[in-house]
Order: C-alpha cells, then sequence, then structure tokens
C-alpha cells in the first residue's frame, strides 16, 4: 500500500521537494486566459533583462519521443455490407454500442436514401435495419437526435426533388418502428444542413438552408415533446452546417457557413435563463397558424426494405429506396419581422492564435463535452495528417487550447467523413476510409465511404463528460467567497458532513477521526525525492527521512465517509491495523494536498470554489489519485490541470504527471515549458525541482536540438510563424525588419527539416 499503516512513521512528499513543503504554494495563479502573458514573481535576474533574444529549437519535433507517448486512437476496420459514398446523411450513437446512420445520398449515383443502417461497435459489424411504420420519405441534410436513450427525432432535410422538408419523425430503436406524431403550433419552415440540439424535453432547431435560392435561415425555435407543440421562431444567427449546443443555460453556435459559403470560426451564443419563453411550454392559440399539423405518411406498417430484396444494388452496396410515401409537409414562411430572440445574444471572432483552429483548412469536427467544444481539424486533400490537430475550447474561459498534434491522434492514410459522441459525452467516434485504394479491401473498391472507425476517448484528454453539473462562471460573476456554501443545494450525506469537515467532536461535529499530515514548515534538504517512488516501501525502508519530521495539525474527519469513500481505508480499518485502535491516521503528505484530498472524499469536487484554489494542491491530488487508484479523482484533477495550465505551474504538473503516470498530461506540460522557457525557468516551480528532474525536462527537447541567439537569431527569426506549432521557445518578439533567408548551406541534416 502507499502510506504506512501506523501513524508514526512518515514518508515522502508528493513534490520533488523536501516533504512537508510544497514548493509551488506561494506562487501566485494568473488568469487561465492569458497563458501567454503569464510572468512568474520570481525576481529576474540582471544577466536575463540582458540577454538577446533566443530560441530553444528542436531539429526534427515530430520524430521527437515526447510526440509518441501515451494514449493514440485505435483505426478499426469494419465488418459486413459496408455502406460507400453517404454524404449529408445523419450519423448518431445511440447507446449500447451502436451507431445508426440513417439517410443521405450517394455522391457518384445522387441517389437519395431512407435506409437505416446500423454499425455493432463491439464486433464491427455494418447490417441494414427492417423498419416499419410510418417510414419517412429518402432524404439528406436532415438531423437525427437521440430521445430518451431509445428514439431517434428526425427532423427536416430535403429530398430527391431538392423539395426543403419540416415534418418530424420519430424511430423507436426497440422496435425499428417508425411514429410521426400530431404536432401543433406555427411548423417552422422546411430546412436542411442546420442544427438540433436537446435539453429539457425540447429540441431546439437552429438554422439550415432553404428555398429555391438556397438562402440562409437565421432563426431559432424549438418543439416541446411532452405536447408536441412548436414555439415561435425568433431571430439568432445565421449559417448553415454549424454545430450547435446547450450547456449553462445558454445555446452556443459555432463553425458552419454563411451566406457568402465562407467557413465561419465566430462563436455565437444566447442566453436561455430567465426568459418565460423558453422556460415555459408553448401556447397552443387561436391563430391559423398555430394548428397546423402534419399528416401520416402511411396508413399500414410496412418494411421499408427486406434483406431479402436486394435486387438493384447501387454503389453504396443497398438498393436505392425512394419509392416510399414522399412526406411533404406545409410550413411557415419565415417572416423578416421576425422579433430577435429573447435573452442576450453574444458573439466573439477568434482572430488568430498558436491554439486557434484555423477553419479554413482541413476537414473540420465539432462537438461538445464537459462545456467544451472539440475541434477536430482531420486531413483533407490540401493538409496531412501531420497538420491536424484536436483543440478545445472552454465555454467558461473562452480560452483555445490544443490537446494533441498530427500524429499524436490521426494516423496517416485515412479521410474522415463523420463524428458522433455518446451522450455522456466521454468518447467520440470518427467514420471513414483510407485514401490508399491498395490498403482498401472492401467489395467495392475504392469507392468504400464508411469502412473504417476510430474511437477517441477523451477522459484521457481529461474530458469529465456532460454528466457533470457545469462549474460557475467565476470569470463573469466573480462571487463573493463566503457565498460558496450557498452556490449549489446538498446532493447527500457527504455534502451535509462536509459542513462539520475539520470541526472539533466538542462542538457537537460527531467527528470520530484524525488525519495528521506533514506540517507546512518542514524542511529538510535532505528529504529530496520522488514521493511516488518512496510512498510504496515499507515503514522500515523509510529510515531517510528525518525521524522528527513535524506533523500538521489535526483534521477532524468522519470515518463513516473514510469507509465509505476510501477503499484503502476501508480495507486498512477492517484488517484491524493500528489505526482501529488509535483512531488516527498520519499521511506523509503535505497538509494542503492531504486537506483538499479528505474534502474530495466528502464533497467529489477539487473545484476552487471548493477551497482548493492552488494548482500544485490539484497536482499532489493527481498523485494521490494514482497511489489510491481512484479514477474519478484523476480524472478531475486532469481535467482542471490540462485547463487550467499556466507558466507558474507548469513545472509542477509537469512533474506531478510523471510521477502518477500520466503521459499524455506529462507531454502538453512539458510543451507548455519549452514553448515559454525563458518565463519557466525563472518560476519558483522550475527552481525547487529535484536536479533530476531539471535534467529530464531540459532533455524532452530533440536530441538535435539546440538554442540559438545573438547573430544566429536573424536567420532564425523569419520563420518563427513556421516553428510555433513545434514547440520553439523565444524571450521576446522580434521585429519584421530583422527577417532573413535561411542560408543555403543549411540542410536537413542542421535541423531544418521539419517533416
Amino acid at each position: 500500500m502507499a502510506h504506512s499503516s501506523t501513524p508514526s512513521a512518515p514518508a515522502p512528499s508528493l513534490f520533488g521537494g523536501p516533504p512537508g513543503v510544497n514548493p509551488f504554494t506561494h506562487v501566485a495563479s494568473l488568469p487561465s486566459s492569458t497563458p501567454s502573458a503569464s510572468t512568474s514573481n520570481a525576481p529576474t535576474p540582471v544577466s536575463a533583462a540582458s540577454s538577446s533574444n533566443t530560441f530553444v529549437m528542436p531539429n526534427s519535433p515530430m520524430k521527437s519521443r515526447v510526440m509518441m507517448d501515451g494514449y493514440r486512437p485505435k483505426v478499426t476496420r469494419t465488418l459486413g455490407q459496408r455502406p460507400a459514398c453517404l454524404v449529408n446523411a445523419s450519423v448518431t450513437y445511440c447507446g449500447n454500442n451502436q451507431i445508426y446512420a440513417f439517410g443521405g445520398f450517394d455522391q457518384y449515383t445522387d441517389e437519395v436514401y431512407n435506409h437505416v443502417l446500423k454499425l455493432d461497435l463491439v464486433s464491427h459489424q455494418w447490417s441494414l435495419v427492417d423498419n416499419y411504420g410510418d417510414i419517412p420519405g429518402v432524404r439528406m441534410g436532415h438531423t437525427a437526435t437521440l430521445y430518451q436513450g431509445d428514439k431517434l427525432l428526425v427532423f427536416g432535410g430535403e429530398n430527391e426533388h431538392r423539395t426543403y422538408l419540416s415534418d418530424l419523425i420519430v424511430f423507436d430503436l426497440k422496435t425499428a418502428h417508425w411514429t410521426q406524431p400530431h404536432v401543433n403550433g406555427p411548423i417552422p419552415k422546411g430546412r436542411a444542413r442546420h442544427a438540433a440540439i436537446l435539453h429539457e424535453d425540447k429540441l431546439f432547431i437552429v438554422g439550415g438552408i432553404t428555398g429555391h435560392d438556397n438562402y440562409v435561415l437565421d432563426d431559432i425555435c424549438y418543439l416541446d415533446l411532452k405536447t408536441y407543440t412548436w414555439s415561435r421562431s425568433w431571430r439568432f444567427v445565421g449559417r448553415f452546417d454549424h454545430s450547435a449546443y446547450i450547456w449553462g443555460d445558454r445555446v452556443w453556435v459555432f463553425g458552419g457557413l454563411s451566406e457568402d459559403m465562407d467557413k465561419i470560426g465566430d462563436l455565437w451564443w444566447l442566453d436561455l435563463k430567465g426568459s418565460p419563453a423558453f422556460d415555459s411550454a408553448p401556447q397552443i392559440g387561436t391563430t391559423s397558424d398555430r394548428h397546423m399539423s402534419v399528416s401520416r405518411a402511411a396508413d399500414s406498417p410496412r418494411p421499408a426494405y427486406s434483406m431479402g430484396q436486394q435486387s438493384a444494388i447501387g454503389t453504396s452496396g443497398y438498393a436505392a429506396n425512394s419509392r416510399t410515401a414522399q412526406v411533404n409537409t406545409p410550413s411557415c414562411q419565415l417572416k423578416t419581422y421576425a422579433p430577435m430572440a429573447p435573452g442576450a445574444i453574444s458573439a466573439l471572432k477568434f482572430v488568430s492564435g498558436p491554439s486557434v483552429p484555423s477553419q479554413g483548412s482541413g476537414i473540420h469536427f465539432h462537438v461538445y463535452s464537459s462545456g467544451t467544444l472539440l475541434d477536430f481539424v482531420t486531413p483533407a486533400a490540401t493538409i496531412t495528417s501531420k497538420e491536424c490537430s484536436l483543440s478545445a475550447l472552454d465555454l467558461v474561459s473562452l480560452r483555445w487550447q490544443k490537446l494533441a498534434e498530427g500524429r499524436e491522434i490521426f494516423k496517416s492514410g485515412f479521410r474522415w467523413h463523420y463524428c458522433t459522441m455518446n451522450e455522456d459525452g466521454t468518447k467520440a467516434w470518427l467514420l471513414g476510409c483510407p485514401t490508399d485504394p491498395v490498403n482498401d479491401i472492401g467489395p467495392n473498391g475504392f469507392e468504400e465511404y464508411l469502412s473504417d472507425i476510430m474511437e477517441i476517448d477523451l477522459r484521457r484528454y481529461g474530458f469529465l463528460g456532460n454528466n457533470f453539473s457545469p462549474e460557475p462562471r467565476t470569470e463573469l460573476s466573480r462571487p463573493v467567497a463566503h457565498s460558496r456554501a450557498q452556490e449549489q443545494p446538498s446532493k447527500g450525506l457527504g455534502l451535509d458532513l462536509a459542513k462539520l469537515f475539520n470541526q472539533p467532536p466538542e462542538t457537537g461535529s460527531g467527528t470520530d477521526f484524525i488525519i495528521t499530515a506533514l506540517a507546512g514548515d518542514y524542511d529538510d534538504e535532505d528529504a529530496m525525492g520522488s514521493g511516488l517512488i518512496r510512498a510504496g516501501e515499507s515503514p522500515a525502508d523509510q529510515n531517510w527521512l528525518a525521524p522528527d519530521a513535524p506533523t500538521s495539525a489535526p483534521i477532524h474527519v468522519h470515518k463513516l465517509i473514510l469507509q465509505a469513500r476510501w477503499p484503502h481505508f476501508a480495507r486498512l480499518y477492517n484488517a484491524q491495523m493500528a489505526e482501529f485502535h488509535t483512531k488516527k491516521m498520519h499521511i506523509p503528505e503535505p497538509y494542503t494536498v492531504v486537506k483538499a484530498f479528505l474534502f474530495y472524499l466528502y464533497t467529489d469536487s477539487i473545484h476552487a470554489h471548493d477551497g482548493v484554489a492552488d494548482l500544485s494542491d490539484v497536482a499532489g491530488l493527481l498523485v494521490m489519485s494514482n497511489i489510491y487508484n481512484i479514477p474519478h479523482l484523476r480524472l478531475l484533477c486532469v481535467n482542471r490541470l490540462s485547463k487550467e495550465l499556466d507558466v507558474d505551474h507548469a513545472c509542477v504538473i509537469w512533474y506531478c504527471a510523471g510521477l502518477a503516470n500520466e503521459e499524455w498530461l506529462r507531454k502538453r506540460a512539458a510543451s507548455f515549458c519549452l514553448t515559454h522557457w525563458g518565463r519557466i525557468v525563472r518560476t519558483q516551480g522550475f527552481l525547487r525541482l529535484p536536479r533530476s528532474a531539471l535534467v529530464e525536462l531540459s532533455q524532452e527537447i530533440d536530441m538535435e536540438g539546440r538554442v540559438i541567439g545573438g547573430e544566429d537569431i536573424d536567420y532564425v527569426d523569419g520563420y518563427r510563424n513556421r516553428y510555433d506549432n513545434y514547440s520553439i521557445s523565444r524571450k521576446d518578439s522580434v521585429g519584421s525588419d530583422r527577417t532573413q533567408a535561411i542560408p543555403s548551406d543549411m540542410d536537413d541534416s542542421e535541423g531544418m527539416d521539419l517533416a
């Protein structure tokens, strides 16, 4: 076990400094939204202020060992009758390891389909689903939204006659049966390539294209799924092929195309909270447009396609099915005087930045998880896999971060066409095909379109999932400190008892156990080392630690919470070790980290609004999650450390990520350190690293990397933008008048080849 079972045996610190002293606790935390402007509190040496501009340049960063460490998604070839060349179909993860694809058209024959296809993610087998009932007509550019875990809500799209549809059809995944519910209210304009979002039994529809001239819609409306009543339409933002998300009582819209067919990188959001129009169900009025309804498409159930009827096979491998009764619903004309949507409407344009993905290059897929927009930049004809990336935009701080680059996530030789995500927001899947005809062994040759799938486990990147409530918007509202306890209601016994956390039993708190930690003022220079390596030793092996290491003040806790929430403690207590009799336990880690760990056991939270304000303590918690094998705590720590990575804490995050075997986070922190090397080396975190860690951090650069300064900086500076994505660090900006060409005598072997 990680720690001693006796309260008297101290153990080493989590950090590479003297046990009991967190060398990073006194470094001020800077706003996470401006990492590049962060500066250390440490005094700047005179020599640093007068030094010349400096680069730390890798020779071949893509070949660095750091780039290939850690997690990498795996590509799997699917089996069965794989669909080919589906364009503008809906691809939806529907739980139970199943992905459903519906509709779309064949890009080679222009045939439009209404097939229901299923991909089993366990067997990786494609199959055609026999379906019955009010079968919808063929369509493309529609949306399919999972509802209540077993239904698909299909809305809109356009048919083979280029007619825009506004019907809603429900597909029951359990019975493979289609139904078309009777709806009330003003049916929205028929449209395609719109966005649909489900929120509190309301299906929101945003934007899209419609009409003979394919004009862009700028409206938002919703269907109340309890009464199947449409709301009126409001003006919001005009675009199509975009993504939308509801989180934190706001509708978020990103990407897509504008009326001028330009790819958009703007972010728009609409506040829903406090608006009666969104809070209550729409009322069925007396005007004619509020009584519009949709007739059923068929009078009797019949299969759309039977597996035994494969007579006319197209290039997709499935027969075209355009004879089904076509649903062509009436729709209201969108009034030009439609009012603006209630609630504040805001927009933000991202001009540039090293972590801001350019929407103009590559094939982009946008999905959302944990209050974060994920942007997958996938290979296209104009960019290779090395130039691709996975970036994330935090919707609280509005800060972009690059989570993975190039071959860290995308294997070369593939093109991706669809992206879907589970409801929890913990896994995403890309569907596509190889780009090399030689490697495609499908029955249809190189026309194979959905032959391969790549699964991305977002938890490896620190994503908590959509089941967690959003964090308070501290950047916007800035609540006062004393209001923290009132921000969220009680969620159980643990949170109730948290109000009595660390209060002596004589106060009536009911605490019945004492935890001690290392005192904050302990400073023994002979005790440098790795806490994780030492933590597994027995008390007899820990003789390197001074026996008189001072302990902290007692932390009063409830034994019930420790037994229920901490498996290590439960095993130790059930075995009636020394702690069982003394009702005391010593955890030889810094006091602030131990206190944060115990409070997590009560609340399931490590956020700043719950008292864990210092990232150094979060880094310590990450190591403890590894020591005690607590996956949920590990996920919370990786999520917060990756979001709030900054100059002042980059070194401790890198060091503790290494102790906890978190290779992806360690690589990200190492890259951040190298990019901001001039500031990093002047932080207290860097100065307090053990010598072995200093050497290891310095070796994160490629073996052929070198420091260039003085006159040599002139011919390198002209290429600084080219190197920005490959962990180049420089101290100060250099004017463009100093830019020169790369000398012709510098060949690939001297480090300028980035291939």
